[in-house]
């Protein structure tokens, strides 16, 4: 059934930011498997343009998503837009706060408001952090869950998903928000868990894992792409 929903994609135009990264690329790969017409923007401060080297109907744009002008021409006719850009690994938003901000809330709202003001937006989804939530107070955890992020990456995704909400209520931005749990799978951007143990397994050293009693929830990158796709039409 979901294939046949998707099919409703094929030759729109779709605009990704941060698709050069560990699940954009993944998001880019599946958009044009399915037909759609592809643009990206990205900085490539993590991303790779081979990542998505080979694939039909993509168009890289590398810009900032802080430059309005780049945003504003990259969002142009866009029926369909992803916001996945951001700054993600943990350890360095304690060091780089601004900059975390900057990226994670400043750039979503130059880009919400660019989408505003092009009127022709069909759907607009925000990628934010299940981060957010913090230590779970039950399991399974659900979208009603008390919102306490415990990082400056967690706060600023937090701050950005508020930013995208406020401005559906004031300007009826069409968006969606998702809250992804840890992604694993290929071109893995950051030294997060399922990588840190393979590299581990490849030194042939005693596996350190820190807390053996931890519980983590982990999707494939691939299962997590295609539900964002899917938020663009149901």
């Amino acid at each position: 059934m979901s294939n046949n929903i998707l099919s409703n994609l094929k030759n729109k135009e779709i605009l990704v930011t941060g698709g050069c990264g560990f699940i954009g690329s993944e998001i880019v790969k599946q958009l044009s498997l399915i037909g759609a017409n592809v643009t990206i923007i990205d900085n490539l401060s993590s991303g790779k343009e081979k990542y998505i080297q080979g694939l039909s109907n993509v168009k890289l744009v590398t810009a900032d998503l802080l430059d309005d002008d780049a945003v504003r021409s990259a969002v142009k006719d866009k029926e369909y837009v992803i916001n996945n850009a951001a700054l993600p690994f943990i350890p360095d938003s304690y060091y780089l706060p601004k900059k975390f901000f900057d990226v994670n809330v400043n750039a979503t709202i130059s880009l919400a408001l660019a989408v505003i003001k092009e009127k022709k937006t069909k759907r607009f989804v925000h990628i934010s952090s299940s981060e957010i939530y913090g230590t779970a107070r039950y399991i399974p955890m659900d979208e009603s869950h008390h919102t306490t992020p415990q990082s400056t990456y967690a706060v600023s995704k937090l701050a950005g998903e508020r930013v995208v909400f406020t401005m559906h209520k004031e300007h009826n931005l069409p968006a969606v928000i998702i809250r992804p749990f840890n992604s694993f799978g290929p071109n893995i951007t950051q030294p997060y868990i399922i990588p840190e143990i393979i590299r581990q397994m490849m030194k042939g050293d005693v596996i350190k894992l820190g807390n053996l009693n931890a519980k983590r929830d982990l999707t494939y990158v691939t299962d997590t792409a295609r539900g964002i796709i899917l938020s663009l039409v149901k």
